[in-house]
């Protein structure tokens, strides 16, 4: 049987002809770089680890009514960022005891196996400030690195495993980074969609034709007059998970890079964002409430409104229409302008995506109604999702800038946002 190659071709955002990254057996890679005969190199597969003993004091109630990653205790190498990361649990693996019994699933405790949280029944033999000890096999995930070193070796470096948002291992001055290998949980071999050359090394910028929006917006920067900017958003852009907060937000590094390429100017930088909530939720905030969209989007008399909302992505794509259309008549009557950003990719499944690489199209007809709107209004669009769908392109997948493999991205992650924020003003 013949083992696909993924072929490459040249890009503009790369100087040198991309290496080639095929399949040479179940856990061997074939690196075929130009110029020089093709290497065949092994990569470590990721094992299954046993942890024994583990303890919890004050095991909670089990609340099935929860979501799946705060039903009760967090297993503590399942842990993302502010959840568990899903399927990590080998489902057969997982028992508890008090030291001295193991205690019984269903009548002692409960644990929903997919997220690896677990909690007591009321009428368990575990008492509420009770030591109980844990042991289990889990999986975690890791993205290697192909190399080639300073003297010209062809290298995989193995990462660091993580639960989520594996890093990259550091590629060193002088070295040539040529691809990564995905390896997610539960891998029983590599198939072609594990494999991620370095087809460019940056996205192919283009000049974007300037909307009116950017053109007036443009005029007061380079005048050096006072210009307001809100960020209104979802959790993406309250960003409290951030661990380098407020830096690494998407408005900060924007605002930051901004202010450098016009330093005339003063630019004040507001936050407005919900967590979970959508531009609906907004708008059906009563008078007082301390999301209400008049008191405080509107009230806050910003020059330019940039809207990052995710979650908008729920809504049917004639519900966006018409919202959208009635934001753009209140931002007009406050004489605000309008920027919307596009999202980011999330967990594959919520987008209905069954890989991680060659997703250039954005599938969601969120992302596909919001740029249409924007094409036939005095909207500008900041495309991040455009990004997003080329990092594989960069040997990333995308879910590896998410900290909590569901939907918040990393400052690399929100950078992006910053990049496609940036591009509008070149």
């Amino acid at each position: 049987m013949r083992l696909p190659v993924l072929l490459l071709t040249i890009l503009p955002a790369f100087a040198q002809q991309p290496a080639s990254l095929s399949l040479a057996g179940d856990w061997l890679v074939r690196v075929a770089v130009p110029g020089r005969p093709a290497e065949t190199l092994s990569v470590f597969p990721s094992p299954l680890l046993q942890v024994a003993g583990e303890p919890y004091t004050n095991l909670p109630l089990f609340n099935p009514k929860a979501g799946g990653w705060v039903r009760g205790a967090q297993l503590n190498p399942l842990k993302a960022q502010e959840t568990t990361r899903r399927h990590l649990l080998d489902p057969a693996s997982f028992s508890l005891s008090d030291g001295t019994r193991l205690l019984t699933p269903g009548a002692d405790y409960e644990i929903d196996l997919e997220w690896g949280t677990f909690g007591r029944l009321p009428n368990s033999r575990i008492q509420p400030n009770q030591t109980v000890y844990a042991a289990y096999r889990h999986a975690q995930m890791r993205l290697d690195a192909v190399v080639q070193t300073a003297n010209g070796a062809i290298v995989i470096r193995t990462g660091e495993p993580r639960a989520a948002a594996p890093a990259q291992p550091a590629i060193q001055p002088g070295e040539r980074h040529l691809g990564n290998i995905y390896i997610p949980v539960y891998l029983k071999k590599l198939t072609p969609e594990h494999l991620f050359p370095v087809l460019e090394t940056a996205y192919p910028e283009t000049p974007i034709a300037p909307t009116p929006t950017i053109t007036r917006i443009k005029k007061r920067l380079e005048n050096g007059e006072k210009l307001r900017i809100l960020a209104w958003g979802d959790s993406v852009t309250d960003a409290t998970y951030i661990p380098n907060r407020p830096a690494d937000r998407w408005q900060e590094q924007f605002v930051t890079r901004l202010r450098k390429q016009y330093p005339k100017a003063t630019i004040e930088l507001l936050t407005q964002a919900w967590g979970g909530r959508n531009t609906a939720s907004y708008l059906a905030e009563p008078p007082g409430s301390p999301k209400n969209y008049q008191e405080t989007v509107l009230a806050l008399k910003p020059d330019v409104v940039i809207s990052e909302f995710v979650n908008d992505n729920g809504s049917k794509p004639e519900v966006i229409a018409k919202r959208y259309a009635k934001l753009e008549a209140d931002f007009k009557a406050i004489q605000a302008e309008w920027i919307i950003l596009t999202p980011h990719y999330t967990r594959p499944d919520w987008m209905d995506l069954t890989r991680e690489r060659d997703i250039d199209d954005d599938p969601r007809p969120y992302v596909k109604a919001v740029r249409q709107f924007a094409a036939t209004h005095d909207v500008a669009l900041a495309d991040a999702s455009l990004r997003w769908g080329r990092l594989w392109r960069q040997g990333i997948p995308h879910n590896t800038l998410l900290l909590n493999a569901i939907n918040h991205p990393n400052a690399h992650g929100m950078r992006l946002f910053a990049d496609a924020l940036m591009a509008l003003f070149q």
